[in-house]
């Protein structure tokens, strides 16, 4: 037995005491912390379960770009796991839409750099959910350091509220922008007063009436349309409105552009407690009313001058307007007729003058025109009463009244019977014509004589079914030389039928006939064809046409041989002028006296007998030749022509004069053309003078035309001699032989005409000759 030390023992007491102690504290440390994980596994499930049902998701995006999320952030991105990686929320076919994904790595990143929060809104992708997303940097007690929380709000809802109410908002805003714009460009004062009555706003049209500056003016100045705010006045118009809740009118006079016109107020109370208003001009309306009252006694006073009868029953069936022929036609007194009788009453007066037809039923029969007041629509009927005819027109007026009109046919029976009469004497009188006569109307063949049946060889019974124009047309093709030709009778009738036109055409049958056809409109819109024969005029206007062919090629070579001619004279008289020359010279040796006179004698007709070959040449080669123009001075050339006929009126010792006005002017032409004009009238003037006679050369002119005047004192010409005057060749009676050739005046006509100007002779025996030409400045 081991024995033990009191002191041993005591430290083995205190030791298991201490080994007790411990182990008591550490089991209640242990309980105690058993109690605290507890409670914080209870907190924490409690938070898990309010983080997984919150609307909220977080994820943490760590500084490497790693992410952490719950599930539920997964089902809504619609991916199957979170990713690893912020940049890849946006791959495949789920996650972020792709702009969206890289926007948020942007804020992400900024928010790392700078600890920047954001907010974002962001969108699935295949889905209509959209997720707000709100990021800050994330707190050291999530253990990631330089990381980012994000927490994502499902605002599917929120957001699809807020574009309603954004589309609410814009389609509200549209109704007021177009409601606004409607207002200002509304055609009448408009005008809005709050609940004190005072203007709030108005329009254009306001402004324009009151003469202000603009809106803001006239609120400002709080101007009214209509003058007067007292009792009865615009005001007081607008504050019974506003009291009762309901819209007042009233018709005031007012003064606008300087006008006093009358307007129709309308004030409506509007939920806001102001007053909306606006003014419309009646002055016209009141006008036109008083027009249409002086109208209604206008039409009275003309309904008692028309033949038809004419009586006018009130709402009340009573008699209020009658004319003088219903008076006479049913016997009725003016004393018994003030006393606007019924219209019951009004119809029994009309049997007992005996002017309504026969009936058995008389009440019946009233009854049923008694039905005319409430008729649909106008009936007619027509009263054989005795031997008149009346056209009944009974007419239900808007207000309930009823309007009769009484037509006496008699007489248009009569005309109809006389019309039948008529139509059978017609038809027996185009029969009887030798020409091919054939009416149509409405699209068909209506009328026709036996004429136009011999001519096309028609069958009866093809033209007894009245066809229509285009078989008519179909079946005349064959029997003409040009079968489509056969379409013109379509269109004349058209012409004639529709447009109201009377046109003509030409036809040719294939046998050689031909026939002009006339198509003429009738009053009662049907069209007369008619078909005379022209065959006999065809072969006559043939030959004709066969012999002035033939005189044109006579012409033709008349002419070639004069020109030819010309031509062939001038190599003879070049060998006489030059021979004369060489002897008048003294090549020949020298010339006695008289043998140079005969010398100067023949050179003085080679000279002339040159001009008249000239003269020729332009007759036949200047027809249709085209004129050199530009701008000619007449005054110039005229001058020029009057020296160079000066020395033959000296021979003749004629006083030659020119006398200018000094209008002349320019006209538009050719110089050598027009002066050889003047030369011609001032030599066929001089040749026709005697000696010692004067010859005038006059120049005037206008705006439109340029004139020149040659006048002689000589013998004149006889009527025959001035009709032939501008003839080609012609043999006038005169002595002088150069104005018996009469070249020089159809070559002035040649010219003058060539120039679209005009040219006249006048002369008298005794009297002497003038002549007169206009040249047009154009």
């Amino acid at each position: 037995m081991i024995l033990i030390s009191q002191s041993a023992a005591a430290l083995a007491g205190a030791a298991l005491a201490l080994l007790v102690l411990g182990a008591t504290w550490a089991l209640w440390t242990g309980l105690r912390l058993r109690a605290d994980a507890s409670v914080l596994a209870e907190g924490n499930t409690r938070l898990n379960t309010l983080v997984s049902g919150s609307p909220a998701q977080a994820m943490i995006v760590r500084a490497d770009g790693r992410i952490e999320a719950p599930r539920r952030l997964a089902d809504w991105l619609g991916l199957e796991a979170i990713p690893r990686e912020l940049d890849a929320l946006a791959n495949g076919d789920a996650g972020l839409m792709v702009e969206d994904a890289k926007t948020l790595s942007v804020h992400v990143a900024a928010a790392q750099k700078a600890g920047k929060p954001f907010s974002l809104s962001v969108r699935a992708k295949g889905s209509e959910r959209a997720l707000l997303v709100v990021g800050e940097r994330a707190p050291q007690a999530l253990n990631a350091p330089g990381g980012v929380v994000l927490w994502f709000l499902d605002a599917t809802e929120s957001q699809d509220e807020i574009n309603r109410l954004q589309r609410g908002s814009t389609r509200l805003r549209a109704a007021f922008d177009a409601l606004t714009a409607l207002i200002e460009a509304a055609p009448m004062p408009m005008w809005y007063r709050g609940p004190d009555l005072k203007l709030l706003m108005v329009n254009s049209e306001y402004v324009k009436a009151v003469e202000g500056g603009d809106s803001e003016d006239v609120v400002a100045r709080g101007l009214e349309l209509v003058e007067g705010a007292g009792l009865g006045g615009p005001l007081a118009n607008a504050a019974i409105a506003r009291d009762t809740g309901e819209p007042q009118t009233a018709a005031m006079p007012a003064t606008i552009g300087g006008k006093r016109r009358m307007l129709r107020l309308h004030d409506v109370p509007l939920p806001t407690g102001g007053v909306a208003g606006f003014a419309v001009d009646i002055e016209d309306l009141e006008q036109a009313r008083g027009g249409l009252k002086r109208f209604a006694d206008a039409q009275r006073a003309m309904l008692d001058r028309v033949s038809a009868g004419v009586a006018q029953f009130g709402p009340d069936r009573s008699l209020i307007f009658c004319n003088q022929p219903f008076r006479r036609m049913f016997a009725m007194k003016n004393e018994w007729l003030q006393d606007r009788p019924e219209f019951d009453r009004v119809i029994e007066r009309m049997r007992e003058a005996k002017r309504l037809p026969e009936t058995r039923d008389f009440p019946a029969w009233k009854a049923e025109r008694r039905e005319w007041f409430t008729a649909p629509e106008a009936v007619e009927e027509n009263w054989h009463v005795g031997a008149t005819h009346l056209r009944v027109v009974a007419q239900p007026m808007p207000e309930g009244g009823l309007l009769l009109l009484f037509e006496d046919r008699t007489q248009q029976f009569e005309l109809q019977r006389e019309h039948g009469e008529m139509q059978q004497v017609r038809t027996a009188t185009l029969d009887s014509l030798a020409e091919a006569v054939a009416v149509f109307g409405k699209g068909r063949l209506q009328l026709w004589n036996r004429k136009f049946r011999q001519v096309w060889g028609f069958e009866d019974a093809f033209l007894d079914g009245h066809p229509q124009i285009l078989a008519l047309v179909n079946a005349a093709g064959p029997k003409l030389t040009n079968p489509a030709k056969a379409e013109v009778i379509g269109d004349l009738v058209r012409l004639a039928a529709q447009d109201r036109q009377q046109r003509g055409a030409s036809i040719v049958f294939a046998d050689g006939r031909h026939f002009d056809l006339s198509a003429v409109p009738l009053p009662d819109g049907n069209a007369l064809v008619t078909m005379l024969d022209v065959s006999d005029q065809h072969r006559v206007e043939r030959a004709l046409r066969d012999r002035n062919e033939a005189l044109e090629a006579a012409d033709r070579v008349k002419t070639s041989f004069v020109a030819n001619m010309s031509y062939e004279l001038r190599t003879p008289l070049t060998s006489i002028k030059g021979f004369a020359e060489m002897l008048h010279g003294g090549f020949a040796g020298k010339l006695s006296e008289s043998g140079a006179e005969y010398s100067e004698a023949i050179l003085v007709s080679v000279e002339r007998l040159g001009a008249l070959i000239d003269d020729v040449l332009d007759l036949t080669q200047s027809e249709g030749a085209s004129l050199e123009k530009r701008p000619v001075d007449i005054e110039m050339i005229a001058q020029g022509a009057a020296e160079a006929i000066a020395p033959l009126a000296k021979e003749k010792a004629i006083d030659l004069a020119v006398e200018n006005a000094g209008s002349a002017g320019i006209v538009s032409g050719d110089a050598r053309r027009l002066r050889q004009v003047i030369e011609h009238l001032l030599r066929h003037a001089v040749a026709g003078t005697p000696s010692r006679g004067r010859v005038l050369l006059h120049l005037d002119g206008n705006a439109k035309v340029a004139r020149i005047i040659v006048s002689d004192d000589g013998p004149g010409m006889s009527k025959d001699a001035a009709a032939k005057a501008f003839d080609r060749f012609a043999q006038g009676g005169d002595r002088n032989a150069e104005r018996a050739l009469g070249l020089g005046l159809p070559l002035a006509k040649q010219f003058v005409e060539a120039h679209n100007g005009r040219i006249e002779l006048f002369s008298e025996p005794g009297e002497g000759t003038l002549i007169t030409v206009e040249l047009p400045r154009g």
